[in-house]
This record gives C-alpha cells, structure tokens and sequence, in this order.
C-alpha cells in the first residue's frame, strides 16, 4: 500500500497529458523544461481564474525533480491556490506519472509558482481575496 505522501492529490488534474517522443533530451527522458511547462500551464490556468483575467508567471520556487518521465507516461498536474496577495497569487504545484498500462503514479516534480494579475496596460492590478469557503491546506496539508 502506499503512503499518504506517495498518492496523487485529491481532485482532478489541472493538465494530464501523454509524453511523447518529441518532448524527449538527449538522453532519451522527457525534458525537464517540457515538464515545467505543463506545470506553468496548470498554475496559469489557477491564477487566471481566481483573477478574472490575465496573469503572469514572475516566480518559480522550489523546483524539485523526484524521478524521469519516459515517452509513453501519462503526466497528470495538480495545482492549487494556496496563497493570494495584493496582486499576486501563489499556486502549489504537484506533477505525477503513471506507466500506459500500470495503475500505479509516482510523483515527479512539485514547486510553487507566484504569479501577479495584470491589466490590459500590462500593469499589476488587484486580485479578489480568497473567499473563506476556498481556503484550503496546501497540496500536503
């Protein structure tokens, strides 16, 4: 049985998809910056939803590669909003594998993402609090 730290997040993926061979390095495993991108991807999606527009990334912390992605692997990306400031936000990030054909998911990389709302000026502008009903516990608690 696995342990708590070794199961996906509760709740859907932001981004799952299958790596594929021209996401590969040299060395035959998926690209790290592929990976960080899907990540990107997922934590963009969570800043410009809870900001009703526009958001961009200014800060990556704590990148942390666990394991390879190989071609064939279904990558599933969990982010969650765990930190809102005046204009930024602040998205946990959490990728998993899982081999075609096994049941088992292996967590990959995780790190925390900061990004700030801006306006059609490109300019930072305010983001909404996070409401008390959708304050959560980080990914890991």
């Amino acid at each position: 049985m696995l342990h708590p730290e070794e199961m996906p997040p509760e709740g859907l993926p932001a981004v799952r998809v299958i790596a594929m061979p021209a996401d590969t390095n040299p060395y035959g495993d998926i690209f790290g910056g592929w990976l960080m991108s899907m990540m990107d991807s997922a934590a963009g999606s969570v800043a410009s939803r809870h900001s009703h527009g526009r958001a961009v990334t200014i800060a990556v912390e704590g990148m942390t590669f666990h394991r390879p992605v190989v071609v064939g692997d279904e990558v599933s990306v969990y982010a969650q909003l765990v930190r809102v400031g005046r204009t930024s936000m602040t998205i946990e990030v959490e990728s998993w594998r899982r081999a075609r054909h096994d049941d088992r998911s292996y967590k990959v990389t995780e790190a925390k993402f900061t990004f700030v709302a801006i306006g059609e000026d490109r300019q930072p502008r305010r983001v909404p609090p996070l409401p008390p009903s959708e304050q959560q516990e980080p990914i890991r608690g």
